[in-house]
């Protein structure tokens, strides 16, 4: 009953927000609910702990707006065909999760910059970034302990500062800087020229490598050194596996729109990632394997379904407000 009642709560207060203007519900650990009218004035404005719910809609911050606490911020998600009546949610920018935002968390947006973690040296640690289509994740440095990248799309290349993030059922462009880190179930896209730069002493499990080039060449490193994985997936014309166990290589004919279903080619949240039937049994490999991955794309909050607010109150001052809501994934 209780666990109903904050939901049902907090699927009014996202009614609300998006009601007037796109007004932005922050609520604090204490569960007093504040509204804000911009992005930043709602950052600035949060205590520590505190829950920015952002309603669809564009989102606009500047990069003079550094995130000093713990937040966690929250959109309806970022595909275009989700049945969300108010669109999804932008946000216009870059983020920076700065020295005390520890713990911090964005979820279900679109982002047209990068999330950055520990700009000046800072330790900022336990970042997660779920669900959202991003440019990418830059973490500044070392000390910046267990970064959380799931079930994302990350459009460019990532690089993590020699960290340890666990990386887990996204579709990723190229990715470097991984030092003692996890990456599982991911799908890498890659390019002629870039591929997977310094991944090192990492776990490297169930992955699909689109393109991939060894050797210490101009073209950078397809997999580091110190590493341990299986059962990764590596195209026919990749001229270096690594020392990996049970790794899968395509046959010359493989192409990957007969390995997935209606692939469409490239970081798209629009392709279909499942495999095909005559590549069933590699179905815990890639993005579907493990955990799994959330096709709508949805924070894992009710969002709105359909809504109904009255222009005005009623005879006794109530103003009546009709909400239907469905659970994210």
């Amino acid at each position: 009953m209780k666990k109903s009642f904050i939901l049902a709560a907090i699927a009014v207060i996202m009614a609300v927000a998006s009601a007037y203007a796109q007004q932005i519900a922050v609520v604090s650990e204490g569960g007093e609910t504040s509204v804000y009218q911009t992005f930043q004035a709602a950052i600035e404005g949060a205590d520590p702990g505190s829950v920015i719910y952002l309603p669809g809609g564009g989102f606009p911050i500047a990069d003079s707006v550094k995130i000093t606490k713990k937040l966690t911020i929250i959109g309806i998600g970022h595909k275009s065909n989700n049945d969300n009546v108010d669109g999804f949610t932008t946000i216009s920018g870059n983020l920076w999760f700065n020295e005390g935002s520890s713990g911090s968390a964005i979820l279900g947006c679109y982002i047209t910059g990068d999330v950055n973690i520990g700009e000046g040296g800072a330790s900022v640690n336990n970042v997660m970034v779920k669900c959202c289509n991003l440019n990418s994740v830059q973490v500044k440095n070392s000390t910046c302990m267990s970064t959380f990248v799931n079930q994302s799309f990350i459009r460019s290349t990532s690089e993590f500062g020699g960290s340890n993030p666990t990386i887990s059922n996204n579709v990723l462009y190229t990715i470097g800087g991984v030092n003692g880190g996890k990456l599982y179930n991911n799908i890498v896209m890659g390019n002629y020229y870039l591929h997977v730069i310094a991944v090192s002493n990492s776990v490297i499990n169930y992955n699909v490598f689109f393109r991939c080039r060894g050797g210490a060449t101009n073209n950078g490193f397809c997999l580091g050194g110190g590493n341990q994985g299986t059962d990764n997936i590596f195209p026919y014309s990749s001229n270096e596996y690594a020392s990996f166990d049970n790794k899968i290589i395509l046959g010359p004919d493989d192409s990957w729109n007969v390995v997935f279903v209606n692939y469409v080619g490239g970081i798209n949240p629009m392709s279909d990632f499942h495999f095909s039937e005559a590549f069933q049994q590699y179905s815990y490999i890639g993005i579907y394997g493990g955990t799994g991955f959330n096709d709508h794309q949805t924070a894992p909050v009710p969002y709105i379904v359909a809504k109904r607010i009255d222009q005005e109150t009623d005879a006794a001052g109530q103003l009546k407000i009709q909400v239907r809501v469905k659970a994210g994934e």
